[in-house]
């Protein structure tokens, strides 16, 4: 059975792709993550920021990705992306940040 995660891809008003995704990224749904990046060619913001669980398959597709995203996140996440290490490879920002330069 595939976990609900729900996935919407929209643009800044500067151009950069913003991909928010909504409920639990995990094994079972992570070809759906996978392949809305991979729709993406550009730098891309992924909101994360109404996700409640990312397990090691919703990690390895960010990490795959890494080189050109920019992550927001809210509290409960940042403790697995800073753990893991993706914090370090790319942009993590809460959602009252402003856009990174060069996004």
């Amino acid at each position: 059975m595939t976990t609900p995660l729900t996935l919407a891809s929209g643009h800044r008003p500067d151009g950069t792709a913003v991909l928010k995704a909504v409920g639990e990224i995990d094994m079972s749904n992570t070809d759906a993550f996978a392949a809305a990046l991979d729709a993406i060619p550009d730098r891309v913001v992924v909101d994360l920021t109404e996700v409640e669980y990312l397990d090691s398959a919703g990690l390895s597709v960010l990490f795959a990705h890494a080189h050109r995203l920019e992550l927001i996140s809210g509290p409960l996440l940042d403790p697995v992306l800073t753990f893991s290490g993706l914090a370090d490879l790319t942009v993590v920002h809460g959602p009252e940040a402003p856009p990174s330069a060069g996004s």
